[in-house]
């Protein structure tokens, strides 16, 4: 089993060699010259791309990282966040377009190379700033000079000078020093202006941001840059945008708050106010009054229930703000507000959980499209919960407003026994609970104004940097291994395409196997190329190949068996110049060679190509034999070579197709058939006339010639649907001048037929298949 895999491997290896070898010149030219533009591509055109990465942590409960319940006592508006929502903020354009401005990319410089631009970020002198950006209008190639000395900048014989804000045809235009600058620049630089939002939507889609793991809070940063600073830049100041917003966003929160304690605050001192004006204006008037302990005792309890009240009133107020903030439909620029007094933990969590939602909206909003599956979520997670919070304020409504009626109805029940007490003692003692009140809540409002005043400075970030931005030392891409890989591979399949298309696309006769898949006639001989004489005269082959190919010829004809009767052999073939006289010369000439008296007769009476190359054009032949009485022996002429004799066609060379059918041929071949041992009839294509039928039943064996690379593919498709090939008596085909493939010189039809290369005396030449010339 494995040497049958051996030998088909082997096998198939062997027949990829023997189709591709003979062009060896043509893939080691393409080979050197895709190494040459590989080299060219990587030294004058190729930009060198380098990685940049960044890392940071951020807090994130779920994954075992939070706040210490000291930093949360101080800090109360921390936010617990997501690895998945935070990387969502970090690609976002609105926060992409704010590097986009600080960095000023919207205005990059170039350094114009003789084969491509290079990035000037760290090699221009100046940076371009806008001062509108956003309504600048696109703008090419804006090349400037830089006058150091002078410390302003060229463009278009216009002086700007540094760092004052310039009209220009460009917008409100401002140059300032390069703070990158690391080298001066080579070549002449040019600025373009690009519209921010594209430059931060490209960005957003060449960062790679994700978590290191499933379980881990750390998020990696990954962006690709043909200039290492400016990557590392980016990457920097995203990451210090990204907390500027957290830190934004917790102090508008906790401005909110603030404000709306401050207002509590005008509130109750005005109301202390009021009450001690009351106070001293009932002692100076009616004097004040002493409690006896009974009456102290009872006023305590009514004091105790009227601190409940207002501290009901209180949270039935802070539940009347919470429910017009939750039932408002537009909370895009609001905050929760404050739940002082309200100790319950559930509707702190709704609310919480309300506020980071509308966030996470917020972030997404201007991130994603409407029907972005995420944005979508959020939006429904925000209305699911608006309901869970109306339905807690309505049930804690309820609770304080029976607890509310409840405290009214038993001071109601102790006024009726304040009737026992003196008026004026009742008085002063109820402005006093007033005053107490106030004095409480006051108390309470300035705490909570003082943990939101700390919140503006929490002890703890809520990320953390664990790796600054950093690139690679080397530029990731282009890589010169795969690129001249890549090179190699493309002009291998270069030279494969050329030479399989070559060959596929040709309309002439090129393999052997396109023959046997249109014909049923066996393939006696592959017969190589051999040029021409130039006289076009014939003269006996002195290559020992061409030799042997006529005699292999014989041999596949059957002509050595003893007992073998068949003498006359018909040449043709479908068009003329498929080379049927130089076969038949051959072929006559090789059998005479072996000892045998051979007869060549030229019966092509209209291009009579035999009888030019023996020097007997225009001598009596055939045409006077067939139309006049004249011995046979007057037409017999002795060829310079022993044993071969040849018939002429003629004096009148023209269409004597009917001359054929007069009843002299069969004279003619059984006399010959007497003298002769093998008759070679040298006869017209049998695509133009007919005559080949006619002599073809006087023949033994009839011999079709096709050429190589000259026979059209539709004549030999054709063989398989018309009769002509069928009416040739024992046809057999002859592969005429094979060419060798490609450049493999002295290996005729490499490639092409079924024979292998040999040497004889010095000399390539076949196995199987004969020389042929045209």
């Amino acid at each position: 089993m494995s040497n049958s895999i051996n030998s088909s491997e082997d096998s198939f290896i062997s027949s990829i060699m023997n189709k591709y070898m003979p062009f060896w010149p043509l893939f080691v030219m393409l080979f050197i010259l895709s190494l040459a533009g590989a080299w060219v591509y990587l030294n004058y055109y190729a930009t060198p791309v380098y990685e940049i990465t960044a890392s940071l942590m951020i807090k994130d409960e779920k994954k075992g990282v939070s706040d210490s319940k000291l930093t949360e006592s101080i800090d109360a508006f921390t936010s617990n966040k997501t690895v998945e929502n935070e990387i969502n903020v970090f690609q976002s354009r609105a926060l992409m377009l704010k590097v986009v401005n600080d960095l000023k990319l919207y205005a990059p410089i170039y350094e114009e190379g003789k084969f491509r631009s290079i990035p000037a970020y760290t090699t221009s002198p100046i940076i371009v700033e806008l001062k509108e950006p956003e309504k600048a209008t696109s703008t090419p190639n804006i090349y400037f000079i830089f006058d150091k000395a002078l410390n302003t900048v060229l463009i278009d014989n216009k002086e700007y000078p540094l760092e004052q804000w310039n009209n220009s045809p460009y917008g409100v235009i401002k140059f300032t020093e390069n703070p990158h600058k690391s080298k001066d620049a080579e070549h002449p630089l040019y600025f373009s202006i690009v519209d921010p939002q594209s430059v931060a939507h490209g960005l957003v889609s060449r960062i790679r941001i994700q978590a290191s793991s499933k379980f881990s809070s750390v998020v990696n940063m990954n962006l690709k840059d043909s200039v290492p600073q400016r990557g590392e830049d980016i990457l920097n100041h995203l990451i210090s945008a990204y907390k500027q917003l957290a830190v934004n966003e917790r102090n508008r929160l906790a401005a909110n708050t603030l404000e709306f304690v401050e207002e509590r605050i005008k509130t109750v001192v005005d109301e202390l106010k009021e009450l001690e004006n009351e106070v001293v204006q009932f002692r100076s008037t009616r004097g004040g009054v002493n409690l006896g302990e009974q009456g102290r005792l009872y006023l305590e309890n009514v004091r105790d229930n009227d601190r409940k009240v207002s501290e009901l009133t209180t949270q039935l107020a802070v539940l009347d703000k919470v429910e017009r903030y939750v039932t408002s439909r537009n909370n895009s620029a609001s905050f929760v507000p404050s739940t002082l007094g309200i100790n319950d933990q559930a509707l702190n969590q709704l609310l919480q959980k309300l506020y980071d939602s509308e966030i996470q909206y917020q972030k997404l909003k201007y991130t994603t499209a409407e029907n972005n599956p995420i944005l979508i979520a959020v939006t429904n997670e925000i209305e699911n919960i608006r309901p869970r919070i109306l339905e807690n304020i309505r049930n804690q409504r309820i609770n304080l407003q029976a607890s509310r009626a409840n405290l009214a109805s038993t001071n109601s029940t102790y006024n009726s026994v304040l009737q026992s007490i003196p008026q004026k003692e009742r008085e002063l003692m109820e402005l006093n609970r007033q005053q107490t009140v106030k004095n409480n809540a006051y108390n309470f409002l300035l705490q909570k104004r003082e943990e939101t005043v700390l919140s503006y400075a929490p002890s703890v970030e809520e990320s953390k940097v664990i790796d600054m931005a950093g690139s690679s030392t080397t530029p990731i891409s282009p890589k010169p291994m795969y690129i001249y890989l890549m090179a190699i591979i493309g002009s291998l399949v270069a030279g494969v395409a050329f030479i399989t298309g070559k060959e596929l696309l040709s309309s002439n006769l090129l393999f052997r196997s396109e023959i046997t898949l249109y014909t049923n006639a066996p393939i006696v001989a592959e017969l190589s190329f051999v040029k021409p004489g130039k006289d076009n005269k014939f003269s006996a082959p002195t290559e020992a190949s061409v030799v042997e190919q006529f005699r292999q010829l014989r041999v596949s004809l059957g002509l050595y068996g003893r007992t073998f009767i068949k003498k006359k052999i018909l040449v043709t073939s479908s068009i003329p110049g498929e080379g049927k006289s130089y076969v038949s010369s051959n072929l006559a000439l090789s059998l005479a060679s072996s000892g045998k008296k051979v007869a060549l007769l030229d019966f092509d009476l209209r291009n009579p190509n035999t009888s030019v190359q023996f020097d007997l054009f225009k001598r009596e032949g055939i045409i006077e034999y067939l139309s006049a009485d004249i011995p046979i022996q007057n037409i017999l002429v002795k060829s310079t070579f022993s044993n071969l004799t040849i018939v002429p066609a003629g004096n009148d060379i023209g269409d004597h197709t009917e001359l054929l059918l007069n009843g002299k041929l069969e004279c003619l071949f059984n006399h010959l058939e007497n003298i002769f041992d093998y008759l070679i009839i040298d006869t017209p294509p049998i695509d133009l006339v007919s005559d080949a039928y006619l002599l073809s039943e006087y023949s033994d064996i009839s011999l079709l010639v096709m050429r190589h690379a000259y026979t059209p593919k539709s004549l030999v498709q054709r063989l398989k649907t018309d009769n002509k090939i069928k009416s040739l008596n024992n046809t057999a085909i002859v592969f005429n001048a094979v060419k060798p493939r490609g450049f493999a010189k002295g290996k005729y039809g490499y490639g092409y037929g079924y024979g292998y290369e040999y040497k004889y005396k010095d000399k390539a030449y076949r196995k199987h298949g004969v020389a042929a010339r045209a």
